[in-house]
């Protein structure tokens, strides 16, 4: 073949391979893998309430907000109180590279879907779906843990609280014959009772908007998440009291909490972090169960609807076992949750540690300063910073576990075991 000749068909197939080219276009490089995330949406045990060291939280106008002063209004976002000490933040989670708090305190079922602050009393952030997806956009969400349960239309675990604890104070600086008012009116003095905490009914429907809820967001990981793998964790509840409180705090000066009147003991119960009758007590780890049943239910039930998806329920009612607020005669060293603290009005962010020596219209001013500024006392019952580290481990768990339902539980040597 001439030089001419060898040139021309040279040319004749490296324009037929180019136009095969065009035709056939190569495969597109594989896009990048995005980051894993571990995120955390629901409420105050779930946001970190408790713990300290709470960073800014972007609000519903893109905003972001530092804290603002102990006299600014709850519904700031700040008083989410989205804590670096969280428990998703201290948990041991092997390939997970980024976390994303998302739960705010006093987080309701409604909040999951739409702004907080279109409930009364809610908070001025987005929906925490919407705030899931704008993690989605960046990330491969692997992990989710969930906390739902405590706050719902028909009762609050702080307003449980406030409940029980100021029954307590009433009643030990009161005579059932002095109507001073606080601020919403007289307080009972009569320890709390199973229906005075919730009732079938109001768990019941509890139970009905917490599986709608997590229904709702089970759905949405399943249109954005990148891989559509991820592990759901439902966590329940831990009680922040005992059983019964250690001897110690049974009495003082003869008198103890089924009489009239007992300034000393009211005293030394608040100092530990533990004003409450003790026949409240049991009424309260009912409730502290009934939540457990919220969340195990809520379980199942979207087991059986995402038979695909990888739930697991996981139980930390016995989490602090022997690191109660007042289990020990050194409460509230050494415990795992935040004692029961209040501020005197105006609130400057200096708590009141001890009521000895107050008169009752000093401790009316002070009880009602939490009912004004509630950002003043919403960390009173919740896990302290240790108590988070603890839930961490409990979270770690549940995170490998090859179980439907764990239970995470601190034996009496402090060492936690999930199963």
């Amino acid at each position: 073949m001439s030089a001419l000749r060898r040139t021309v068909a040279a040319m004749a197939l490296a324009i037929a391979t180019a136009a095969l080219s065009a035709a056939v276009p190569t495969p597109a490089a594989a896009s990048a893998a995005l980051p894993t995330a571990a995120i955390a949406v629901g409420d105050s045990f779930i946001s970190g309430e408790g713990a300290g060291a709470y960073q800014p939280v972007v609000d519903s106008a893109g905003a972001t907000q530092g804290f603002p002063g102990w006299t600014a209004p709850n519904s700031n976002a700040f008083f989410c109180h989205r804590s670096a000490n969280a428990s998703l933040h201290r948990a041991a989670l092997p390939g997970i590279q980024d976390r994303f708090n998302l739960a705010c305190s006093g987080g309701q079922p409604h909040d999951i879907a739409a702004a907080s602050s279109a409930r009364p009393g809610g908070r001025q952030v987005a929906a925490q779906l919407d705030q899931l997806r704008a993690v989605a956009q960046t990330h491969d969400i692997d992990l989710v843990l969930i906390g739902l349960g405590s706050n719902n239309s028909s009762f609050t675990f702080g307003g449980v609280a406030e409940k029980c604890a100021n029954r307590f104070i009433a009643d030990a600086w009161t005579g059932w014959w002095e109507f001073w008012a606080y601020l919403n009116g007289p307080v009972e003095q009569k320890p709390c009772t199973d229906a005075d905490l919730a009732t079938a009914a109001q768990l019941s429907a509890a139970t009905a908007e917490t599986t709608a809820a997590v229904r709702q967001i089970l759905t949405t990981l399943r249109e954005v998440d990148a891989d559509g793998q991820h592990r759901v964790v439902l966590q329940d509840y831990t009680n922040p009291l005992p059983l019964e409180l250690d001897p110690a705090y049974h009495s003082e000066d003869g008198r103890d909490d089924t009489r009239d009147k007992f300034r000393a003991l009211g005293a030394e119960r608040y100092a530990a972090g533990c004003p409450i009758h003790r026949a409240s007590l049991a009424p309260g780890h009912r409730f502290s169960q009934g939540l457990g049943t919220i969340v195990r239910s809520t379980r199942d039930t979207l087991a059986a609807e995402f038979p695909g998806a990888d739930l697991v329920y996981l139980n930390v009612q016995r989490a602090f076992d022997g690191a109660r607020l007042c289990e020990r005669p050194t409460s509230p060293t050494g415990t795992l949750a935040t004692p029961i603290r209040l501020m005197d009005n105006p609130p400057n962010g200096t708590f009141v540690t001890s009521l000895s020596g107050k008169d009752k219209i000093a401790i009316q001013r002070i009880a009602n300063t939490c009912v004004t500024y509630f950002q003043t006392c919403q960390e009173s019952w919740h896990p302290n910073a240790a108590g988070h580290q603890t839930l961490g481990q409990c979270l770690a768990g549940a995170a490998v576990t090859a179980a439907r339902s764990v239970a995470c539980v601190r034996g009496s040597d402090g060492a936690v075991t999930v199963s």
